[in-house]
Order: C-alpha cells, then structure tokens, then sequence
C-alpha cells in the first residue's frame, strides 16, 4: 500500500491517469526502450534515461536529448536541491 494510505492512493491512481501524464510516461518507456536497442542501458543495470530538457519543458526523445545517468543521480537532485520532496 502506498505510505500515504488509501487517500494518497486514490489521488495518485487519478494523477497518473491524467493523459498529460499517460503521454510523459509513453515517451519515457519509448526513450528507454530506444537505448535498449543501442544497447547503452539494460534491465536491471541502475541506470535511467535522462532527458536534458525535460519534458515539461518542451523536450522531446531525440537522441541528442537523451543520457545514460545513474538511477540515484536522476532521481536525487530533488534532495540536493532542497526541495520540499527529497
């Protein structure tokens, strides 16, 4: 169960299916799966596909948008950056 209980839980089912955000995680899955047949990331391998201009702000799956980075690179700039998530 989600750490926030049921309503926590109810809101992100809602969240995530909202297509702005249906789109965005179609276009993350296609980014990695682009890489995958370059044979840059695997499964299981720690690593994420990063956008360098992300989504939100216009970018797009072009190779020369995309990088390899490490998971805890990508996902925690959040907690560098004092943000109320992290």
């Amino acid at each position: 169960m989600n750490k926030g209980g049921p309503t926590k839980a109810a809101y992100d089912k809602a969240y995530n299916a909202k297509p702005e955000q249906v789109n965005k995680r179609e276009m993350r899955n296609k980014a990695r799966a682009e890489l995958m047949r370059d044979g840059k990331v695997k499964k299981g391998d720690g690593k994420d596909v990063d956008h360098k201009t992300m989504l939100d702000g216009k970018g797009t799956n072009a190779k020369s948008n995309l990088r390899v980075v490490d998971k805890e690179t990508n996902r925690g700039w959040r907690k560098t950056n004092g943000s109320k998530y992290g």
